[in-house]
């Protein structure tokens, strides 16, 4: 890299410009108002008005994330402006994806955002209105397992041959726990880059040590959504209807995949902003319903391999993400839950190590579970 790493005033205003370009591009004549940038470790999201259309418009940079770019991951800021021009214009980007996933999701008549227009590797959606997975869970945690149910029964429909091919055909691999937790940790980059994680290197090391030994087995056809976090499903009808789904990252991949990074996700928030009173022994019951649920009438050998599997992406998508947090340049604003999960940074990490040392021992997949829920409750201070 022979220049400063990119600045992220210089990075938002390019980006915005391009934004921009975009909207004038696909409504000429339009009155484009440009609002907000919305906090995000990954994509650019910023609010824009077209004509008084409140819209979303999504920028992905090199298909990295906002943070590694920052970082310089992807070179000083005139290599990654010369790479960005020809990523935008290559058939077959990140959110050239995404927006044919989105058309997968309506054509399978889940409900999903209606996309406004694509050009110039910009994604244009509808705003949808309405409560998070999350904000229902801080208002209603008894109705935890109920409302995890609703959400993953939705996706069941991607199940189909015909939206299997689909997605097979416009699949972002890149977006899974496992690519990305092997993408972060692979060899000496990988150790450099826990280095910048300051204090919290050496646990995090040893924990991605052990998480480097497992090996994911078994089927691995099945569709899974890739983004599915609890800020991803949304209620618009208020939690009393079928929920309605953001930003996909389908592929084909091991079915506990989605279940492991909703869970972390639920964790990471409870970790962050504990629910009053007893909500958190509420939501981690919850999951521990839902989860025997999901997993009763398998054969033993079959649902322990399963839960021992359901964890290990639990504790990959958890060390992906607070790394991310952890490593965020100066200038890059963070969304709120970011900068609570970064301030109780070492409860998230005795968490992790407590739970990945039962890898290394004897413990059966329900054992590993069980544990797993109550180091969780642990570090949530339930």
């Amino acid at each position: 890299m022979n220049g400063p790493v990119p600045a992220p005033a210089d990075v938002f205003a390019y980006v915005s410009g391009r934004i921009e370009q975009a909207a004038h591009t696909l409504w000429p004549g339009a009155t484009i108002g440009l609002g907000p940038h919305v906090p995000s470790v990954t994509g650019y999201v910023q609010r824009v008005d077209v004509d008084d259309r409140p819209l979303f418009a999504k920028v992905s940079l090199l298909g990295s994330s906002l943070v590694s770019v920052l970082r310089g991951t992807c070179g000083d800021w005139a290599a990654v402006k010369a790479k960005q021009a020809a990523y935008s214009a290559t058939p077959g980007g990140l959110l050239e994806r995404e927006t044919i996933q989105y058309g997968i999701l309506h054509t399978a008549r889940l409900r999903a955002p209606r996309i406004a227009g694509y050009a110039g590797g910009v994604l244009f959606t509808e705003p949808l209105i309405g409560p998070t997975l999350a904000d229902l869970l801080a208002k209603e945690p008894q109705r935890t397992a109920e409302l995890l149910t609703a959400v993953t029964g939705e996706l069941t429909v991607l199940d189909r041959p015909d939206l299997t091919a689909l997605v097979t055909a416009a699949a972002i691999p890149e977006r899974s726990v496992h690519a990305t937790f092997t993408r972060k940790f692979n060899g000496i980059s990988g150790h450099a880059y826990l280095t910048l994680t300051g204090n919290q290197a050496p646990m995090l090391a040893e924990v991605v040590a052990r998480l480097r030994k497992v090996r994911l087995v078994g089927a691995s056809a099945a569709v899974i959504y890739g983004g599915l976090k609890p800020e991803h499903a949304v209620f618009p009808d208020g939690g009393d209807d079928r929920p309605a789904f953001l930003d996909p990252g389908m592929s084909l991949g091991h079915p506990e995949a989605d279940l492991g990074k909703l869970f972390s996700r639920l964790v990471l928030g409870l970790i962050a902003s504990p629910p009053p009173g007893a909500g958190t022994a509420a939501i981690l019951g919850g999951i521990g319903q839902f989860v025997d649920a999901a997993s009763r009438g398998l054969e033993w050998e079959v649902r322990a391999a399963w839960l021992r599997q359901l964890v290990v992406v639990w504790l990959m998508d958890t060390i992906n993400i607070l790394t991310t947090y952890l490593t965020a340049p100066a200038g890059l604003p963070l969304p709120e839950q970011a900068r609570m999960v970064i301030d109780r940074a070492d409860a998230v990490c005795t968490m992790l190590d407590r739970a990945s040392a039962a890898l290394e021992g004897r413990a059966d997949g329900p054992a590993m579970w069980r544990l797993t829920l109550g180091h969780a409750g642990t570090a949530a201070g339930r």
